[in-house]
């Protein structure tokens, strides 16, 4: 399959030499084997061809040893060990003296080849099923085929390697099937027989582009320039912020298979559109066996019928005409919820954002259990299951001291005690979340009324922040009374954020908005890119602004939002490289830039909340940080996934959008200022890339 093409053997240390995974060792072998067929006379041209490509010498090293240690591990008896004795050492000796080419016809190794593959897939097969006599006794034989072909068809001088005259049973008549229970073992196996039998490269590999993808940046940004990443317990602490207002949570089941005017439903276009991934996802979630299979497909396309005929009537059936979901109800209810949260994770969700967001914390655990490894010199120690248990709670409390998610959620308190079925749909939804990420934090304003002195009414405006508790409810953690309605000062989103940054911790903190994701690969290098701000190598001030740079994960969609999704890749990857470097004019555009927190929470928050100039108010924030003395700049080595907009209506609004800020920005003292203090060459760049941009 393609996830052990892809994996990294844990038993890594095992042969002598470096065990790379099996797609970049694909066809190695076979190759290798038509190279011995070729060379006739020295051991000198077969080494200098073997080693042209290092891989296939790796490979080559690597599947001899592997032969060797499983051989050894499924020999019982003394009189079976002596005769791979002899072959190893018969084999060695001809290395040594070189002439293997000499003393061996190999041009018939492709015989053992098959021979071990088939040995191999007996052996995994075994481990399947349990140990049976039928099957050791086709092992035993398979044994002694190796051998007589070893000793007889490619050794020229082998034949009295067998004969021992105090042999009292047959060779390999009893075999060592204990390693058959090691996972390790078996790993060895699988990974072996991939080595043998792959004979088509894996430049492919894998196959989801989008997986390739993600692959490839990573891996290409490991050679980028980036500060050395420090422990996590010395790290900078941040946060993440998140506005959310009312936009979708999760898809529930009605949302996708209701249909809409083209009599398409959400889930079959997310079929259509992602086919190889709902491929995957199913083979994950199906029964093993066929008639479990069969009646899971069933009940899931009844369910599925019944939902979106709900949803299209707006009409709920009794209960003697909805589908029988026995004999497995609690099942299909637990697939459907998969199902779910699969589409939910393809869509702008606030689901997707959360579950990326949350990689952090993943990936500072990951990277604490690492720095500790690093201080024991990666020596494992003897420590008893209750000392793993208070290392795994430490690692946790550093990622939850280092990292924290606020997710602003303006509405929160309006939605738990709306009598709407929608608003108290995504109330369950954002509680369901903080119960399945016990460290994410929900921030919101509360309305309450209360009489004041006079008898009279009045209602009085909290920003409170809260928690999930056990399986079904929100604990309150703080309660901050506002002198008034945030909105009616401002305007929504930015007083969304500002309001909430008090909630946050660390003296970093990023925004994202509710259409992005994460990746947990790219989660690894937050520590590295945190340290940017401790950089003297941008200008006279240290950076108060770290830019990042973005993929658009809409482009998929339909041919338009494909020419949306190339234009805004490339304003967010060269465009701001440029507009950083060496224009000096980067601001802030509402993207994934991490703020330096104590700079801008003492300085007017992170967004520009005025009434009537404030369409585009992230861009404020990057004028308000250069006026004060800050830098701004961009990193080419990290990304954050971004959602844009795929219809027609949707890209022409926001193309409006930002032409209507653009006018709002002509009104503003911050371009008045900003434009008297450049210089000119820099007064030109800016002109040309805020409200000159459309005259």
């Amino acid at each position: 399959s393609e996830r052990d093409l892809l994996v990294v053997p844990s038993s890594v240390g095992d042969t002598s030499v470096t065990q790379w995974p099996p797609f970049l060792l694909a066809s190695k072998i076979p190759m290798a084997l038509d190279i011995a067929k070729s060379v006739k006379k020295r051991d000198e041209e077969l080494l200098r061809r073997i080693k042209q490509d290092p891989y296939t010498y790796y490979a080559v090293i690597e599947c001899y040893e592997t032969l060797l240690d499983i051989l050894y591990s499924l020999i019982a008896e003394t009189s079976d060990m002596k005769v791979v004795d002899r072959i190893r050492e018969s084999l060695e000796e001809s290395i040594h003296n070189q002439s293997l080419v000499r003393d061996f016809r190999l041009d018939e190794l492709h015989l053992l080849s098959d021979k071990f593959n088939k040995l191999l897939s007996l052996l995994l097969e075994i481990e399947q099923e349990g140990n049976d006599t039928a099957k050791m006794t086709q092992i035993a034989n398979l044994l002694q085929d190796t051998m007589e072909i070893i000793t007889q068809d490619i050794m020229k001088n082998g034949q009295g390697i067998l004969k021992d005259e105090n042999r009292e049973s047959q060779l390999f008549a009893n075999i060592n099937l204990e390693s058959i229970k090691d996972e390790a073992w078996r790993e060895k196996c699988v990974r072996l027989r991939l080595l043998l039998t792959t004979k088509e490269s894996a430049i492919y590999v894998p196959i989801n582009l989008e997986a390739r993808r993600r692959m490839t940046f990573f891996a290409n940004s490991l050679f980028m320039k980036m500060p050395r990443a420090p422990q996590v317990s010395s790290m900078m602490s941040f946060s993440v912020l998140t506005p959310y207002f009312k936009e979708e949570v999760l898809f529930s089941a009605e949302d996708l298979h209701k249909k809409n005017e083209d009599g398409i439903s959400i889930l079959f276009y997310l079929q259509k559109i992602y086919p190889d991934e709902w491929k995957n996802f199913f083979e994950r979630i199906r029964p093993k066996d066929e008639e479990s299979r069969k009646s899971m497909m069933d009940e899931i396309s009844r369910w599925a019928s019944y939902r979106g005929q709900t949803a299209k009537t707006g009409k709920v059936t009794n209960s003697t005409e909805r589908p029988k979901l026995d004999p497995k109800d609690e099942f299909l209810k637990a697939r459907m919820e998969d199902i779910s949260l699969w589409a939910s994770y393809r869509g702008q969700t606030l689901t997707r954002t959360v579950r990326g967001m949350m990689y952090y914390r993943r990936a500072l655990e990951i990277q604490c259990i690492q720095d500790k490894n690093a201080k024991l010199d990666h020596q494992r120690t003897n420590s008893s299951y209750q000392d793993g248990e208070s290392v795994a709670d430490m690692d946790l409390a550093i990622a939850d001291i280092k990292f924290t998610y606020v997710v602003s959620c303006q509405v929160y308190g309006m939605q738990k005690v709306s009598k709407d079925a929608k608003e108290k749909a995504r109330y369950l939804n954002i509680l369901n979340l903080m119960m399945m990420y016990p460290s994410l934090r929900i921030a919101y304003i509360d309305e309450v009324e209360a009489p004041n002195k006079d008898g009279m009414t009045e209602k009085t405006y909290y920003s409170v922040l809260v928690k999930g508790v056990g399986d079904k409810y929100d604990e309150e953690i703080y309660r901050i009374k506002l002198p008034g309605k945030p909105t009616n000062i401002g305007e929504g989103k930015p007083e969304n954020q500002n309001h909430a940054i008090i909630f946050t911790r660390g003296e970093a903190l990023q925004v994202i908005d509710m259409n992005q994701d994460n990746y947990l690969e790219e989660a690894f290098k937050m520590r590295n890119v945190l340290e940017e701000f401790e950089s003297t190598k941008y200008g006279k001030s240290k950076p108060t602004i770290l830019g990042l740079r973005e993929h658009i994960f809409t482009g998929s969609v339909s041919s338009l939002a494909w020419f949306m999704s190339n234009q805004e890749t490339s304003f967010v990857t060269i465009g701001q490289r440029v507009l950083a470097n060496p224009l000096k004019v980067r601001f802030h555009y509402g993207h994934p830039d991490i703020f330096d927190r104590l700079f801008h929470i003492t300085r007017g928050g992170i967004s520009k909340a005025s009434k009537t100039i404030n369409l585009s108010e992230d861009i404020f924030s990057g004028f308000n940080s250069t006026m004060r003395g800050g830098n701004i700049t961009h990193h080419e080595y990290m990304q954050v996934g971004k959602g844009r907009d795929v219809g027609m209506n949707q890209i022409s609004s926001f193309e409006a959008k930002v032409a209507n800020g653009n006018g709002e920005q002509t009104l503003s003292r911050d371009i008045y200022r900003l434009g008297r203090r450049f210089d000119f060459y820099r007064m030109l760049s800016f002109y040309f890339t805020t409200v000159g941009f459309y005259f």
